[in-house]
Formats: structure tokens, sequence, C-alpha cells
């Protein structure tokens, strides 16, 4: 489901001075000067308007709910998700199934380069200027020109209302709204020796297959904390941040019978206790809350941090 957007407000700012005369770094700039040893994801950096400015254009809304199923709280599969092997099912697994030899079915998209289609980050000045507040909905609707009742309102409304629900027990969790901001939480999360790591994809794929898990599963990071950030359904970049501790992960190769070759990211949730009973994961993989791991892949473009 991708909508078009509106034409977006035409936005120009100065690098270096920022509309109250403060400095300005940007993002690029900003994650080199907290993250030095840290290189930034190419996945990431598409995500990123030319440097001094965000421009007007047509976005593309991503196909993604606030969350979706990894909202644990909250999120419980309908008969109809259940049913449909290309909806979020696909993703979850029992950390026991995570070994050399095991078949998949998954579909995986290769990260696109840079398109000016693809919702962008906003400068934090930019980002922090726009309300994301439930209480300011009627600015928001006004800022980019949608009306009520439309299916961009719907994804707006819920997209901050979920943003603003309290997490489960032991979650830490933020829908950041700039790059800026989102290095900001995961180094107060896990300290400034972070990486930032995503699914690599050697070629476009546009369809669920079969893959099967190749030699070399690796286990990343220390202590079983992670941070991991959802990429969200909005005009612009907005992603839904979260720990809850322990989190494995892992990286995982895998190859599709159409020889296409992937380096997944792989998340496992060793406590499952807190978790919506309903949720798709417990439904699909016949088990109950706080009785085993449960695993999922990371999707498209969302983003896992671990400490080195």
């Amino acid at each position: 489901m991708a909508f078009h957007l509106f034409h977006i407000i035409t936005f120009l700012m100065l690098v270096v001075v920022g509309t109250n005369g403060a400095i300005l770094l940007p993002p690029q700039v900003y994650w080199k000067s907290m993250l030095p040893n840290t290189p930034m994801p190419k996945a990431i950096t598409n995500l990123l308007h030319p440097v001094g400015y965000w421009s007007e254009g047509r976005a593309t809304w991503a196909d993604v709910e606030i969350g979706g199923p990894f909202n644990y709280r909250k999120y419980a599969a309908s008969d109809t998700q259940l049913h449909d092997r290309s909806n979020a099912s696909l993703y979850f697994f029992l950390e026991n199934d995570l070994h050399y030899g095991k078949k998949l079915n998954m579909l995986f998209t290769k990260t696109t380069s840079n398109n000016n289609n693809v919702p962008k980050f906003l400068p934090k000045e930019v980002a922090d200027s726009i309300p994301f507040q439930s209480n300011k909905m009627e600015n928001i609707l006004h800022k980019f020109s949608i009306k009520k009742g439309s299916k961009e309102y719907e994804i707006v409304k819920n997209t901050i209302n979920d943003c603003e629900e309290k997490g489960i027990k032991g979650e830490e969790k933020l829908c950041v709204t700039s790059l800026e901001s989102m290095v900001d939480f995961a180094t107060s999360k896990l300290g400034n020796n972070v990486e930032a790591i995503l699914n690599e994809v050697e070629k476009e794929s546009s369809k669920i297959q079969e893959y099967v898990i190749a030699k070399g599963v690796k286990r990343l990071g220390k202590k079983n904390k992670a941070l991991v950030c959802h990429k969200e359904n909005y005009p612009y970049a907005i992603f839904f941040c979260h720990k809850i501790d322990p989190t494995k992960v892992y990286s995982v190769p895998l190859e599709g019978v159409d020889g296409n070759r992937v380096k997944a990211v792989v998340v496992c949730h060793t406590d499952t206790s807190q978790w919506n009973p309903k949720h798709i994961s417990f439904q699909v993989l016949k088990v109950e809350p706080g009785t085993v791991p449960i695993c999922h892949f990371l999707p498209h473009d969302h983003v896992v941090w671990i400490s080195k």
C-alpha cells in the first residue's frame, strides 16, 4: 500500500546558522561527532536530505504500522493476518530454529539508492519545530494539508497515538523524529561505543520465496542488550525505537532459491512474559508468553543498535 503524499511545504535553512542564531550541524557531521568510530550505514545515508535544505516534492508512505507486530503490548493478530502469509507472521520464529540448513519463507527488499520518493529525515531543528502530539492534530493536518477522514489522516493519528502509549513493563521507548534524536536515544541507552546495523540484501526481490540459513550465524553485541528502531508510516522519517532487556542479536547469512544472498539481522527476545497473549508470534508459533525466546527478522530499513 503505497500512498503518494501531498506536496510538502518548501523549507530552506542555512547549513551553519539556524533561525535562532545557533550553530547547526548537518546530520552527517552530528553523527561523526557523536559516533567517531561508527560508519553511517548507506541505508541511513539514503534517508537524509541534501545538505542544507529539504524541498517540496512527493513522498511515498511506508507500508507499515506504528510498531505493528513490534508493539508487543497492543498488537493482536486478526484471523485475516494469520491466514495471510505475506504479513508479519513471516518474520517470527523460535531461537532453536536459528541454525545451518533451516529453511524459511521470507521476503527481503533491497535498500534502495537515494530515492526522492522515500520519506526522509528532517534536520533536527525542522523536525523539532513541527508538532508531534495528539493534542496538536489540527496544527499537523494544516501543516501537511491532510484532510480529516482521509487515509493519511488515519495513519498520522494512529502513529502519534501509538507513540504516546505506555510501553510494556521493562520497555524503554521513544518515537524519534530526526536522525540526531535517534543517535541521542541510542547512546543514552547503550553508550557511545555502539554500532547501527541493518539487513544487507544482494538484489531486489518482489515476492516471498524460500531461503536457507547458510554457515556463519554470528552473535552480535554485548550483554544481551540492544535497541531496535522500526521505520514508521509518516510524511517524513519517523522511527519507533525501543529497548527491552534481555535481547540477543544475530547476523544470519541466507541464500534464496533464486540465488539471492542476504546478510539478515535477527533479534531474539528471551522474556516475552509481558507481551499481549494474542500477539501474532504466539499464534503463529503456538507457544505461550514467557515460555521460550521468540526471534524475528529485521524488516527492510529498520535499524538495530548494539554495543560493540
